[in-house]
Order: structure tokens, then sequence, then C-alpha cells
């Protein structure tokens, strides 16, 4: 099932402040999903970087920023662009998740992903709800670039390897 089905065009930020340590909310929705990417509801804790779908005829730098504001609270200012993925990065969903999400219209998602350094305080984050945008995080916190794949839930693994790959330059000392 679902492989008639596109991706749904979005963005994602690997935000990293000056430690090069990468910003992570944690899921509201507390699902928990097995190795294997199954949903069993129970207590799960998953960490994700800042991600969302363009909007329309939306750019994907302009996508990135709203999704950055809408989800931490960081507006554009405060954010230096340090580069973007070289094409779009893909993950399907779970089986069971097809047809059940975004409508039903996506098999998973297609992303550009932007790699920023935060130039800011850490007070300036704010994860709450704004501009009509239900909050999509109840915790959020630097983490080493080293857990990031563990945390992440286990279908986006594969993604968040290629995105650490992409961007290894901007987080490793040359």
């Amino acid at each position: 099932m679902g492989k008639e089905l596109g991706y749904r065009p979005c963005v994602g930020i690997m935000l990293l402040d000056r430690q090069n340590r990468v910003w992570i909310g944690r899921r509201i929705d507390r699902a928990k999903f097995g190795e294997s990417g199954a949903r069993d509801y129970s207590d799960g804790h998953w960490w994700q970087m800042p991600q969302g779908g363009i909007d329309g005829d939306e750019t994907p730098k302009a996508a990135a920023r709203r999704e950055l504001f809408e989800e931490t609270g960081i507006r554009d200012g405060r954010v230096e662009i340090l580069g973007k993925s070289r094409d779009w990065l893909t993950y399907d969903l779970p089986e069971e998740l097809i047809g059940k999400i975004w409508g039903g219209r996506f098999r998973g998602q297609k992303q550009i992903w932007f790699a920023m350094r935060f130039l800011g305080e850490d007070s300036e984050f704010d994860i709450g709800a704004r501009d009509g945008v239900k909050t999509e995080f109840d915790a959020w916190r630097w983490a080493p670039v080293s857990e990031l794949v563990d945390v992440v839930v286990p279908f986006k693994r594969k993604l968040y390897e290629t995105v650490l790959d992409e961007f290894r330059q901007f987080i490793e000392p040359v």
C-alpha cells in the first residue's frame, strides 16, 4: 500500500549552536515506535530537528524560516544559513501510518534540509503555540550530534544519517 502515493514536500533544519550541538525538540505526541517503525502508542520519547511542509508557492528557504519560527520562536535574523542539502531527501512512513496522516495523500516526505547557526541566546527559544499553529514539542535541548540518530523515531534514522553526512563540514572542525 502507498507505493502509488507521492511524497509531501517539506523542509528540515539542522540548527547548530556555537559548540556545534544540534537543537532538538521532544515530540508532544508521545507515540512509541519499535525498531521496525511500528507504532504501539505506549509512552515514547522521540526527539527531532525542526521540520515541516512547504506551503503553496513558498520557496524551501522561506518555508525553513517560517518553520523555524513556528517550532522554536526563533526569527530569521537570529540565524545564519550555512548550507542546504544537494537534493531532496526522502523517508517513507511505516505501512500502518500510510493513508492515516496528511489527509492520506502521501507515503512519506521529501525534504530540503538547511544547516543554520544560531546566533542568539537560549532564552529566545519559545516552543509554545503561536499564530494559530499548535506546538509539536513539549521540551527542547541542545544535543551532541553523536546522539542525534538514536533519539529520532526509527523510520527517520536513515534520513538523519544522510543529513549528518551532508552537513559534516559544518559540525566537525576542519
